[in-house]
């Protein structure tokens, strides 16, 4: 693959004919990509914070109750969700950042929350990647991760916005008959040292994951119904305010901590705050986060040098995201002949929709992503979709592929000549599709439906 095509597949979502031209220096035009940081995109119409907010305390108002109300409600959240997916889409085929949009998206994905897990996230998964992912891409990783421990969708989704200090004042009112019944949850905290810090290896014991979900209690949501239920619910928690970020006394554990042996005095919000920060300051998450990035834009099997270069970057200066993106651009290892990455169904089908130049993504989308097992923020475990050939290319995914690369093709034999789709696939001179795609005899959607679902298109 050459340089150029490298650096629009590889590190972009997809080159666009006509775009290899263009490219001089295929460096240089990731590293102005860093230069003018991530683009600011706003909410879709659908999905304005107080349309959200509405939207979620009405499903919650109707509980569990069945019939059409319920229905309507469980609708409406869907539709935000649809519409949120749709303009994330849209994002990724439009951009001129396609480096950066790759970022939003493995970020995203590292510090995953999902729709499918719970209803109620699916509405904020969008908001989720816009404002706790995106404004910080390029900025201080534990600057990602507070926002991210702060964010309803992460505190819905790992649900510590439910947790109780065992010795909080909540659990003693609780013991009193006086409130839900409701303990310590270390759903987030455990995710937050295996899976976005520290990663399984990383030294922590089972007495650090409950440390730090003692740490984290009173981490929770204002404008919605919170852990202790009515009668412990605190002013700043009042459903009738905005959905956001809340701090409650009541719900946290009192007294000094200690995680990985450093100890935390009692101290409210800054406690867990000290906590998550000194996470992601760590050795382990260094090389946790070196070895992620490496495997998603070098190789499956990534190389112990390139991670420990890009750990070393990370250690120095604190994790800084440009930083480090800056050096994976510098990665030796990243341009060679032997780097290459089997495309997810996401990347394949928006390098699909880039290649052919469209730019109005088609509704049918969404529908498009659930069939090949990979729509937008809903993996099926808190670790995130995998990036890996293993759990993409067995034989039903490339049929699905071949059959969806067919269907994008009629809707698009009149945009493109099949012949330019050389242009964006890296093939040799001797590859048979050189001469498929010039043959005339052939109808023009067919040729360009055997580009799309062909071996060297599955590759980035």
């Amino acid at each position: 693959m050459t340089a150029t095509l490298r650096a629009l597949n590889g590190f972009g979502l997809g080159a666009r004919v006509g775009e290899p031209k263009r490219i001089r220096d295929p460096k240089a035009w990731l590293r102005a990509q860093l230069d003018e940081g991530a683009p600011v995109v706003s909410p879709p119409a659908e999905a304005a914070p107080a349309r959200v907010a509405d939207a979620l305390r009405a499903f919650r108002m109707v509980g569990q109750a069945g019939g059409n109300e319920r229905q309507q409600a469980r609708r409406r959240l869907v539709e935000i969700a649809a519409a949120e997916s749709h303009a994330a889409l849209t994002e990724r085929v439009r951009t001129d950042r396609p480096f950066v949009e790759r970022l939003v998206a493995f970020w995203s994905n590292h510090l995953c929350v999902s729709a499918a897990a719970r209803t109620i996230v699916a509405p904020l998964a969008g908001s989720y990647e816009r404002e706790a992912i995106r404004p910080h891409v390029l900025g201080r990783f534990e600057d990602m991760v507070l926002a991210s421990a702060k964010h309803p969708a992460m505190l819905l989704y790992l649900d510590n916005f439910q947790s109780i200090g065992p010795k909080s004042r909540a659990a003693e009112l609780s013991a009193r008959g006086r409130g839900q019944r409701r303990g310590l949850n270390e759903n987030y905290a455990r995710e937050l040292l295996e899976l976005h810090t520290l990663g399984v290896d990383g030294g922590y014991a089972q007495q650090d994951v409950q440390e730090l979900a003692r740490v984290l209690t009173g981490w929770t949501i204002g404008g919605f119904s919170a852990a202790g239920g009515r009668r412990l619910r605190a002013p700043q928690n009042d459903a009738s305010g905005p959905i956001g970020f809340a701090f409650q006394p009541l719900l946290h554990e009192p007294g000094a901590k200690t995680i990985l042996g450093v100890r935390y005095d009692e101290a409210g919000v800054g406690e867990g705050e000290r906590a998550v920060r000194a996470l992601c300051r760590h050795q382990a998450t260094a090389t946790f986060v070196a070895g992620k990035l490496v495997r998603h834009f070098v190789s499956d099997e990534p190389p112990a040098t390139a991670v420990g270069r890009l750990a070393r970057v990370f250690r120095e200066t604190g994790g800084d995201l440009r930083a480090v993106s800056t050096a994976l651009i510098d990665l030796p290892e990243a341009w060679s002949a032997t780097a290459r990455k089997f495309r997810t169904p996401q990347d394949w089908l928006v390098a699909a929709l880039r290649a052919c130049h469209v730019d109005d993504v088609p509704e049918q989308t969404l529908p498009v992503l659930r069939q090949l097992r990979h729509p937008l923020w809903a993996p099926q475990a808190p670790k995130g979709f995998g990036d890996t050939t293993q759990e993409w290319a067995d034989p039903d995914s490339l049929l699905n592929r071949a059959e969806l690369s067919r269907t994008i093709a009629r809707r698009l034999n009149e945009r493109i000549d099949p012949r330019t789709l050389l242009e964006v696939i890296d093939v040799g001179a001797d590859d048979p599709l050189r001469r498929l795609l010039a043959d005339t005899s052939v109808p023009a959607d067919e040729r360009i439906a055997l580009a799309l679902a062909g071996p060297a298109f599955q590759w980035r």
